[in-house]
């Protein structure tokens, strides 16, 4: 698994972004995956993650009914779409993969990490 996080920017308040967390190693993944977000100053932050097969999603209260995790398999890809953007969503995003179909916040559960992307939101 080697995961590629990209899609993130700069977009003002009440705006959308969409990540994208791809394993660019073209091999069959039953690996949960993860999103976390890290502020300057704070600690990692759990986001969401999505189950193996798609069945099973979970969210931060802080991004419940504005965020939605996904994956397409075809595409080794699982993605992000981020709604309502506040100031507060600012941080690095990463995506990573856990060793088993299913995960939960914890970032121990997590087994292999791929690089940030900034999202900024401007008030």
């Amino acid at each position: 698994v080697q995961l590629q996080a990209s899609g993130g920017g700069l977009v003002q308040a009440g705006g959308s972004l969409r990540l994208s967390c791809t394993n660019s190693r073209r091999t069959s993944s039953n690996n949960a995956v993860g999103w976390f977000r890290q502020a300057p100053g704070k600690e990692r932050e759990f986001v969401a993650s999505v189950s193996w097969r798609g069945d099973s999603e979970n969210y931060a209260d802080s991004v419940k009914g504005r965020f939605t995790i996904s994956r397409d398999s075809a595409k080794n890809t699982v993605y992000l779409q981020m709604n309502s953007l506040n100031p507060e969503d600012t941080a690095v995003y990463s995506c990573a993969a856990a060793l088993g179909p299913y995960a939960g916040s914890s970032p121990g559960s997590y087994r292999y990490w791929g690089q940030g992307t900034q999202v900024t939101v401007s008030s």
